[in-house]
């Protein structure tokens, strides 16, 4: 089934903000809940959105939404969630920070701190601090993921392990309901891990829209976590765990 201009609107919508809502598109579009819905209902039949309560968000799946669709996402609330999460980040420490584009925005966040020393997967995160001039940088090794500029494998994780930073900054590509991370990439999964056993203080970066989202490997749990900085506030039942784990949430404003 093709779609109509209206649908296609739609659809760049969901992939610049990851979620579209049937009362926000009825408004934008000048049209009735019962269109929209049909809209949502099609493009659902067609595999590239699926539909939640209240709206649609991106299908889900085995494999990542694309980089440059990530990067585009929820910008605004991937910078209010560096911002908050750099100014929990002192001058002279050391930090990992690894793959995702909310982990890059926290490195711009950074830009202004003096005399960190950062160890990173992520050549986009180096690329940015490099502009830093009193920040030391470490890139790992291993095998160049050409999509996002990420460095995964056994050789990465066994470079992430002669250290011990201050911080370790993660990010995740989905999340679900029991306060597990989740992520697509078995490689990643495991330098993520290693990073947060080694670090002093562990933070997740991530937008509460991720609980939209699904992905097939396990991180860890928030229970594991010191900070989560996030966009709006969690689900009730979550935030209630987060407190019984005694993991700290900020919701960025």
């Amino acid at each position: 089934m093709a779609l109509n201009i209206r649908q296609m609107e739609i659809l760049d919508l969901a992939r610049v903000t990851g979620r579209v809502g049937v009362e926000e598109l009825a408004e934008r579009f000048e049209v009735t809940l019962q269109t929209i819905r049909r809209d949502l209902g099609e493009l659902a039949d067609q595999g590239v959105l699926d539909r939640v309560h209240g709206g649609a968000v991106m299908r889900s799946g085995v494999s990542n939404i694309g980089y440059e669709e990530r990067r585009r996402m929820n910008e605004d609330a991937k910078a209010t969630i560096a911002r908050a999460c750099a100014a929990e980040i002192p001058d002279n420490c050391s930090i990992i920070i690894n793959l995702g584009t909310t982990t890059e925005a926290v490195a711009r966040e950074l830009l202004h701190h003096r005399n960190l020393t950062v160890i990173t997967n992520n050549m986009n995160v180096a690329n940015i601090l490099v502009a830093n001039e009193s920040c030391d940088i470490m890139v790992a090794g291993g095998a160049l993921r050409r999509s996002d500029g990420g460095l995964v494998g056994d050789l990465t994780t066994e470079f992430m392990t002669q250290f011990k930073p201050d911080y370790a900054i993660i990010g995740s590509s989905a999340l679900d309901a029991d306060g597990d991370l989740l992520d697509f990439d078995m490689a990643e999964v495991r330098v993520s891990r290693a990073i947060t056993e080694l670090a002093r203080k562990s933070f997740l970066v991530t937008d509460v829209s991720k609980l939209e989202r699904s992905a097939p490997v396990r991180i860890i749990s928030m229970a594991e976590l010191d900070t989560v900085f996030v966009d709006r506030p969690l689900p009730g039942p979550l935030t209630q765990k987060c407190r019984e784990w005694e993991t700290r949430v900020i919701v960025a404003e």
